[in-house]
């Protein structure tokens, strides 16, 4: 557990085989990627702490996650969700299987889905959705749904930022729109090369946060500088009343 959030044990290999596993099985899932954000975030609203818990996979897709895994003697690696649907693209060209883009700007999704398409020869993107900026009312929802459904869609990928994308992908999930549903922030931006991602040796050292900051600081400064404290904080609080360790709730 970090911040009370759920860290699945994980590796490259078996996040693909689980991925295979979830689209056999009948049901619809949901994997959500944490930054250290969601679990700040998580630790002071039960409420959305709940909903992550309720994940099917939870990946660490930031270091400091996956270091805040082993400290307490949990097993993972980090996978970042940009990471993560270039993996699930490779794979699902052999598989045959079927893409939903959900979230962005209209224009971040056609250069998102160009980027793929020439990235990934032959991979199927049978819809890609750019839902409004405000609120969206439940029928709104139920339309996107059935499109997805409609599409034949297996893998949703749901780019909306943190906490927006999970409580959205656990609506999708209650109606069943997809069997996975995949949670991955600022990956359309990454991927459609809207934004530049942090050199590799910054995300080796757990440094991809002051690349970003340094990209957009009006609006993350206070995640990063302030978050990024409090992870500290709740993780060493965790730790020192005994959760966080495998098993301890």
């Amino acid at each position: 557990m970090v911040n009370g959030v759920r860290i699945d044990a994980l590796t490259p290999a078996n996040y693909v085989n689980t991925l295979a596993t979830f689209l056999s099985c009948g049901h619809s899932h949901v994997v959500h990627f944490f930054a250290a954000h969601p679990t700040v975030e998580a630790r002071r609203d039960s409420g959305y702490r709940a909903i992550l818990n309720k994940g099917s996979l939870n990946v660490p897709d930031g270091l400091p996650v996956a270091w805040a895994v082993r400290m307490s003697g949990g097993q993972t690696e980090r996978l970042a969700g940009t990471e993560g649907l270039h993996l699930a693209a490779t794979w699902g060209v052999e598989q045959g299987l079927r893409h939903y883009l959900y979230g962005g700007t209209p224009g971040t999704l056609e250069r998102l889905q160009r980027q793929l398409e020439k990235t990934y020869p032959g991979i199927l993107i049978v819809g890609a959705e750019s839902p409004p900026f405000r609120a969206i009312s439940q029928e709104e929802r139920k339309a996107s749904v059935r499109r997805m459904q409609e599409s034949g869609a297996q893998a949703v990928w749901v780019g909306l930022g943190a906490p927006k994308q999970d409580i959205v992908a656990s609506e999708l999930r209650a109606m069943r729109a997809a069997p996975v549903i995949l949670c991955v922030g600022a990956a359309f931006d990454f991927v459609a090369g809207d934004l530049k991602r942090a050199p590799a040796w910054m995300r080796r050292v757990g440094l991809e946060w002051v690349h970003r900051l340094a990209m957009d600081p009006r609006r993350l400064w206070k995640r990063y500088l302030v978050g990024n404290s409090q992870f500290v904080v709740g993780v060493a609080l965790d730790r020192l009343r005994g959760r966080g360790r495998p098993g301890a709730s």
